[in-house]
C-alpha cells in the first residue's frame, strides 16, 4: 500500500513536471517569435484553462502572428478582461487586422490611458492609435472595383504572373535586368519605347528608393532620383508608369501606409519638375498587409496588383481586375458594415461581380492575353507586323530580299526616331527648368527638334507600309 502511494506521489510529480517543461519551452519559442512552434503548446493549455489571462494572450498572440487575426480575437479579449499586461495593445492589432478600426481606436485609447497613469512608455501605443485612425477613413472610402481573377504564386517570380501587352511596356526583377550590378534592388519598369526604365534600388541608409535613367545614343545614363516626396517613406518601390508618362503608380511603407506596403499614386508637375502629394489608393487594393506592383495594361483594359494578404510564407497572390474610368465607392453609411469589410479584404472576388458580361469579356481579354504570352518566345529580335497571319520576329523570317533590305532601312530610321524623340523631351525638360531668358533661346530649337521628329515618324511609317507590301507580294 505504501509502495502504491508512493508511484503515485512520483507519477504526479513527473506528471507536473513534465507539463511545465513544455510550457517553459513554449515561452522561450514565444520570446524569440517563434509563433507557430509555440501555438499548439499555448492552444493544449488555454483549452485545459479557458480563464487563464495569460495562456489566452500567448495563444492570441499567436495566433495573430500566424495569419489567424480573427481567431486571435476571442482569446485576446479574454486576457484584456482578466487584465493582463500588454493585451490592450496585441488586442488593437488584432482589430486592425480585421478592419475594426474603430475597436482598434478605442482599445488604443483605454491602453494610452492606462499606460499614462503607471507613468510608462506610450509611444507603441499612440503609433498603433494612429495607424487606425488613418485607416478608418479608408474603409469609408471602399472602391467599387470588378475583380476577375487571382493567382497564387512564389513570391520570388511574382513577376511572371503579370501578362500585359507590349504596349504597356516590360516587368523585371531588378537582379535579372542589372545581371552584373553590386547594388541590389526590387523591381524594374521599362516603357514601351525600351528608352526609359524606372526603379527601386537599394540606398546606403539601407532603404528602397526609386530613380529612373534615360537611353541615350543605345547607352544608359547615370540613375536619377526621382523628385518630391515619393522617396521620402522609409521604402518606395515596385514603380509603374501609365503611358501618358506622368502618372506613377509604385508602393511605399512610410506613416501613410495601412500598415506595411501600400500602393500609391503620384503625377509628375513638368511646371516645377518634382511630383505632386502622393495619394493612396484606398481599398480593396491595400490592406494591413503588404500590397504593391499596380499595373494598369491600357491596351488589354486589365489592372494587376499583388498582394500577401492571408497568404503563406513566400506566397502573394496577384489579383487582375477591370480599371474603372472613374472611381466610384461604396456607401458606407447604408451599408451592412460587415459585407463592406469582406469587400475591403477582398474575401471573395466574386462578390465583386454586379455585371455578368463585364466579367465574361475581361476574362475573356485576359485569356487571349496569357495564351499570347504563352506562345510567345521569351527573347525576340524584334517584332513586326506584316498582316493579320504574319508576325516576324527575326531577319530570317523575311521571304522577299527586298522587303529584308527595306526592314534594315526601317529600324535605322526607328532609332533615328527614337534618340530624337529622347532628346526633344530632355529639351522640354530643361526648358520647363529655365528661366524667361534661357526659354526664349531654347524655344526655336524645340520646335525644329519637333518638325524632325514629326517627320522622322512618317518616314517610320512609309517605310514600313513598303516592307509590308514587298513581303506580301513574295508570300501570297
Amino acid at each position: 500500500m505504501k509502495n502504491k502511494y508512493i508511484l503515485l506521489f512520483l507519477f504526479g510529480f513527473f506528471g507536473i513536471h513534465a507539463s511545465a517543461q513544455t510550457l517553459a519551452q513554449a515561452k522561450i519559442l514565444y520570446e524569440k517569435g517563434q509563433y507557430e512552434q509555440a501555438k499548439p503548446v499555448f492552444k493544449k493549455f488555454v483549452k485545459s484553462q479557458p480563464n487563464n489571462g495569460n495562456y489566452n494572450l500567448w495563444y492570441g498572440v499567436c495566433c495573430l502572428n500566424t495569419g489567424e487575426a480573427e481567431e486571435a480575437i476571442k482569446y485576446l479579449e479574454t486576457a484584456v478582461k482578466r487584465r493582463v499586461t500588454s493585451g490592450q495593445l496585441y488586442l488593437a492589432q488584432a482589430y486592425n487586422a480585421v478592419y475594426r478600426f474603430e475597436d482598434a481606436v478605442g482599445t488604443c485609447e483605454d491602453y494610452i490611458a492606462e499606460l499614462t497613469k503607471r507613468r510608462r512608455s506610450t509611444a507603441e501605443a499612440e503609433k498603433l492609435l494612429e495607424k487606425s485612425k488613418t485607416n478608418l477613413p479608408l474603409l469609408k472610402g471602399v472602391e467599387e472595383v470588378c475583380f476577375i481573377d487571382s493567382f497564387v504564386v512564389d513570391k520570388k517570380d511574382f513577376l511572371e504572373a503579370y501578362k500585359i501587352s507590349p504596349e504597356s511596356g516590360k516587368l523585371f526583377m531588378y537582379d535579372t535586368y542589372f545581371e552584373n550590378s553590386n547594388s541590389k534592388g526590387g523591381t524594374v519598369y521599362e516603357t514601351e519605347l525600351g528608352n526609359k526604365i524606372y526603379y527601386s534600388e537599394l540606398q546606403k541608409d539601407s532603404t528602397l528608393n526609386i530613380l529612373s535613367r534615360n537611353k541615350m545614343m543605345d547607352e544608359w545614363g547615370k540613375g536619377n532620383m526621382l523628385p518630391g516626396s515619393i522617396n521620402e517613406s522609409m521604402n518606395a518601390s515596385y514603380p509603374y508608369v501609365l503611358a501618358d508618362g506622368i502618372t506613377i503608380y509604385y508602393a511605399a511603407d512610410g506613416p501613410a501606409s495601412m500598415g506595411r506596403y501600400d500602393i500609391f499614386v503620384t503625377r509628375y508637375n513638368t511646371n516645377t519638375d518634382t511630383y505632386l502629394t502622393p495619394e493612396n489608393v484606398g481599398m480593396p487594393f491595400n490592406s494591413p498587409y503588404n500590397d504593391y506592383m499596380y499595373v494598369i495594361d491600357e491596351f488589354n483594359n486589365l489592372g494587376w496588383f499583388a498582394s500577401d494578404r492571408y497568404q503563406p510564407e513566400g506566397k502573394v497572390c496577384v489579383y487582375v481586375f477591370i480599371p474603372a474610368s472613374s472611381k466610384q465607392v461604396y456607401n458606407y453609411e447604408s451599408m451592412d458594415k460587415n459585407k463592406l469589410i469582406k469587400l475591403a479584404q477582398l474575401h471573395s472576388i466574386r462578390d465583386t461581380w454586379t455585371n455578368e458580361s463585364l466579367v465574361a469579356d475581361a476574362r475573356k481579354r485576359l485569356q487571349e492575353t496569357m495564351q499570347e504570352k504563352t506562345e510567345i518566345k521569351k527573347r525576340h529580335e524584334f517584332e513586326f507586323v506584316i498582316d493579320d497571319r504574319n508576325i516576324y520576329h527575326y531577319a530570317a523570317d523575311f521571304r522577299s530580299p527586298q522587303a529584308k533590305a527595306q526592314f534594315r532601312n526601317y529600324l535605322q530610321l526607328k532609332e533615328s526616331y527614337n534618340l530624337q524623340q529622347n532628346k526633344l523631351e530632355n529639351m522640354r525638360i530643361q526648358y520647363s527648368r529655365a528661366n524667361q531668358n534661357e526659354r526664349s533661346k531654347i524655344a526655336p530649337a524645340i520646335l525644329d527638334l519637333e518638325k524632325r521628329v514629326l517627320q522622322l515618324a512618317n518616314e517610320v511609317d512609309r517605310t514600313a507600309m513598303q516592307v509590308r507590301k514587298l513581303e506580301k507580294q513574295t508570300i501570297k
